[in-house]
């Protein structure tokens, strides 16, 4: 007979939980994250008219979404309700360089707030297999594709 325990959702999101704290990583360093970074993405040259043509006017929903959509990546939070594909393929403008643009943009926002550096690797890793998605959802070509024609 095997030894093999099913751990609950319960306690995988409290597992995820305490070890994205031991990284000093929790609800208010998200805040922190998503309000810097979404500072920053505005204000970039490329991405910033993007993201304002997709989001005219009041930006709170937006970024309240993007915190609980982090937090649940991070934390195991089970708040965000949200489909990240489909939003993304409606915004014509988005084209897959524009995705090293927000990881760059990422990294640097982690480097410049991050509690620890274990924190900006545990953030880089989500957010590269994230772009990733995104980015095959938009341009069509898998990564193992793309890396083959570069």
């Amino acid at each position: 007979m095997s030894d093999i325990r099913v751990r609950s959702a319960n306690d995988r999101r409290r597992d995820m939980r305490l070890a994205a704290g031991r990284l000093g990583v929790d609800e208010a360093y998200i805040s922190t994250l998503v309000e810097t970074f979404y500072d920053r993405v505005r204000s970039d040259p490329e991405l910033g008219p993007i993201f304002a043509r997709a989001i005219p006017g009041d930006w709170g929903p937006h970024l309240a979404k993007m915190k609980d959509f982090w937090a649940s990546v991070a934390l195991g939070d089970t708040r965000y309700d949200g489909r990240p594909v489909p939003a993304h393929q409606k915004l014509s403008d988005l084209k897959p360089p524009h995705f090293a643009i927000w990881l760059a943009l990422f990294h640097h926002t982690l480097r410049d707030t991050a509690p620890s550096l274990e924190a900006v690797d545990f953030f880089m890793e989500k957010a590269r297999r994230i772009a990733q998605s995104l980015e095959f959802a938009i341009s069509g070509v898998p990564p193992i594709l793309k890396e083959r024609r570069t």
